[in-house]
């Protein structure tokens, strides 16, 4: 009969790479009127379809999503939060950016 080993056992590593990653905490949001925000118009790797793009948002992920719902909801339109840019279905840059000035977002411009 053989024995069996232990599956549950710990094993230690001396590699850098399997050490835990210390967890930075995310950036304080900045005000309104300091968000250095890009509004720009995309199709890249969207099937031809048009999207608005607001990029430079500095600021927890929380606070970025509620953001991009006003932003949404202010349109009438779909869209999602992701990898740091609000995506808006269609082209709404100029509705965007009026949306944006009206709101206190000062630094805000569209991208060429």
């Amino acid at each position: 009969m053989k024995k069996k080993a232990s599956k549950d056992g710990i094993v230690f590593s001396t590699d850098p790479a399997s050490m835990p990653v210390e967890v930075q905490p995310a950036a304080e949001t900045l005000v309104e009127n300091r968000q250095p925000l890009r509004v720009k118009l995309d199709k890249k790797q969207r099937a031809g379809k048009l999207v608005t793009l607001v990029v430079g948002f500095t600021g927890t992920e929380k606070d970025l999503e509620d953001l991009g719902r006003r932003m949404k909801n202010f349109c009438g339109t779909g869209g999602s939060v992701k990898s740091g840019e609000i995506i808006i279905q269609g082209d709404h840059r100029d509705k965007v950016l009026q949306w944006l000035k009206k709101n206190g977002y000062d630094m805000a411009r569209i991208a060429g």
